[in-house]
């Protein structure tokens, strides 16, 4: 059975630190979905791997004291770990550092440089660093990054840029006519809504305040921004040859049937990477799907809040398929689903260890006890295994359906809905109290066959979900029928044959206990990690934030005459997103906004100084504090356990330079 290619991507992850599971979700719903058209008959292709250029990946390997390739060469690995750890079956782990694709985005700038879809000019807006990204006023929300939340920065530098609008009407008309192509619906009104309609404006494609990215070749002190260079993975890695003679592989698989990806980055997706393809004259994806966010509690992962759980942790913990069960069956089709320990624990003990596994365990034994574990063949039908072979039959069906529209979870969903009626079908039959009466050994025959071949359709359909669980079940009831087309008729098992050991699949959890374990490996994490980075920390805000009351240091005329002192107003306050003794400030001076940081989080609360005036060294040279811009000093006097800043007797106008 051939129905044909079936190409699937993932978004390749940054390489600025360790995925959680909240980034690993993506990679197991990807291979969910590929392994499920593997068995459904699907010549298939599926890549991932890394995006590893760009302004934040220079300033975490200079922070660490690496190079940007050994930076990346480290968390490359470490990625694919994590992704092998999963038991995930991509074909291809792509890097972006791979000399061959650098070639080729090089090609494709000149290229699009050439026809004149690319022209240089200059940048110049609000900048936000952790997404690379550049913004209009009226793109930022509450004066933020509109995709992360964070903090932006005005800044100003030569740059190419690429014709957005010159193809807008083009995509537009792309998307009424497909309307497939950008799923769920929700996202795709966002894109049509939000960011077309309105009017494209010209994407920045090039920058020059850093060095680590792919150099364009006609003019080296630009490299290329990381949308192009990232995106382009698609098809360079599967043999797309921008002067025309392309693979046999990429005449095989491109268009790409689905676009994997992250809702957050949609917009790069769906409008940026369709236009570069129009001006590249090579066929659209047929559909990107944003999935939701996988939450922990109530919020996004993130290591300011303290709340990141990784992958490989929740396995040591649980096991790989207890885990990929969880963020496959949790996450709804459109909305963010949520994390818990308490709830891995809930999902493991009733749907894995109580629906599943107990059904295996208890059929096989039955089996064993009953036949000496021989599969006798059925020969006494009654009416109440109609409504069981007829569902076991119906949920192949389901599940395609399902599976076709991406809803992994409600495909799960059906999957157990077979296994709660076998349950259930054991609580009707009654096979201890057939097994009493030897008159009956034909019919307890019969409901053993039909409860062993329930579980094998579910087995065979559970792979692509859990594919570990499902080696084990085929090896406990001895079935080598594990393919699509064996599911299209109730009779996989073959009398004659016998059934293998019963084993635990899933051992139900002590919830109390295994909660103490993990907040007792928590607390040992946080002991760890802690000691050193509060030393950083203490040791940066002694040297660079606090100008201490007892400082009776002796300077020159001259030296004080170099220090540029103004008064400035605090216009905004905020906790630092990655360490608690530091606040965020945005000062205003005049027409002027300057971001500081400043170690005075123990003594004000940040809303208690928005408004107040206060004095800063405004020509301090700037620097980076925990990965934040700092841009001078404010002056405070600290006696004892008390700090005050420094401010003036009169209201001085904001600007104002001290003499």
């Amino acid at each position: 059975m051939d129905k044909g290619k079936y190409y699937l991507t993932t978004a390749i992850a940054y390489t600025s630190g360790k995925p959680h599971i909240g980034n690993t979700y993506e990679i197991v719903l990807a291979d969910s979905i590929v392994r499920f058209k593997k068995l459904n008959g699907y010549d298939v292709y599926f890549q991932t791997g890394t995006d590893e250029h760009g302004e934040k990946i220079q300033i975490k390997a200079e922070e660490a004291g690496k190079t940007p390739q050994q930076f990346v060469d480290e968390v490359a690995g470490e990625i694919k770990r994590i992704w092998d750890l999963m038991n995930t079956s991509y074909d291809n782990f792509v890097r972006t550092t791979d000399p061959m694709h650098e070639k080729k985005i090089q090609q494709i700038f000149k290229r699009l440089y050439d026809q004149g879809d690319i022209y240089k000019g200059y940048y110049e807006g609000w900048y936000c660093t952790p997404d690379e990204a550049f913004f209009t006023e009226s793109q930022l929300v509450d004066g933020k990054c509109p995709d992360c939340g964070r903090e932006v920065h005005m800044a100003r530098e030569e740059a190419y840029f690429f014709k957005m609008s010159k193809y807008a009407d083009r995509l537009m008309k792309h998307i009424e006519e497909n309307p497939e192509f950008i799923q769920p619906e929700s996202r795709k009104n966002e894109m049509v809504n939000n960011f077309i309609k309105p009017g494209l404006q010209d994407l920045c494609v090039s920058r020059t305040s850093f060095n680590w990215g792919i150099p364009v070749t006609f003019d080296e002190k630009h490299v290329v921004y990381v949308w192009i260079d990232a995106l382009s993975n698609y098809i360079t890695f599967i043999g797309y040859d921008p002067e025309g003679n392309h693979s046999e592989l990429y005449k095989k698989y491109w268009p790409a049937d689905v676009h994997l990806i992250g809702k957050d980055i949609l917009r790069f997706h769906t409008i940026y990477w369709p236009i570069l393809l129009m001006a590249l004259g090579e066929e659209l994806p047929k559909q990107v799907f944003g999935h939701p966010w996988l939450m922990v509690g109530e919020g996004k992962m993130s290591k300011s809040k303290g709340n990141v759980i990784y992958a490989d942790d929740l396995v040591d913990l649980f096991g790989v398929d207890a885990i990929r069960y969880f963020v496959l069956h949790e996450m709804p089709f459109a909305s963010d689903g949520t994390l818990t320990y308490e709830l891995v624990i809930e999902r493991i003990n009733s749907d894995l260890a109580n629906i599943l596994g107990n059904l295996v365990n208890r059929t096989v034994t039955m089996t064993n006890k009953y036949f000496d574990g021989e599969i006798m063949a059925p020969s006494e039908h009654e009416s109440i295994d109609d409504e069981l072979i007829s569902l076991a039959l119906e949920t192949p069906l389901k599940v395609e359906k399902k599976m076709d529209e991406l809803r992994v979870s409600d495909a799960i969903d059906e999957i157990f809905t077979l296994l709660r009626r076998s349950n259930k079908y054991v609580d009707e039959t009654q096979p201890w109290v057939l097994g009493k009466d030897e008159s009956k050994k034909a019919r307890l025959g019969t409901v053993l066959y039909n409860l062993l071949e329930s579980i094998r359709i579910a087995a065979v359909l559970l792979e692509p979900f859990l594919p570990e669980t499902a080696q084990k079940i085929y090896k406990q009831i001895n079935t080598d029928k594990t393919d699509w087309d064996s599911l299209a008729q109730f009779n996989g098992m073959v009398p004659g044959q016998k059934v293998g050991t019963p084993e635990i699949l899933f051992a139900r959890i002590d919830a109390a206990k295994k909660m103490e374990e993990i907040i007792k490996i928590n607390e040992a994490k946080k002991e760890a990690e802690a000691p050193t980075e509060v030393k950083k920390e203490e040791a940066k805000e002694v040297k660079e934030e606090v100008v201490e009351a007892e400082d009776d240091g002796l300077i020159s005329i001259d030296d004080f005459a170099k220090i540029d002192l103004r008064v400035a107003e605090i216009a905004k306050a905020e906790k630092h997103p990655d360490a608690d003794k530091l606040l965020i400030l945005q000062l205003k001076l005049g027409d002027e906004v300057r971001q500081v940081v400043s170690g005075i989080a123990k003594y004000y609360e940040p809303q208690d100084l928005v408004g107040k005036k206060i004095v800063m060294v405004y020509n301090l040279k700037p620097v980076k504090l925990r990965g934040v811009d700092s841009n001078g000093m404010i002056l405070a006097a600290q006696k004892g356990k008390k700090l005050t800043l420094i401010s003036t007797l009169e209201d001085i106008p904001d600007g104002a330079k001290l003499s």
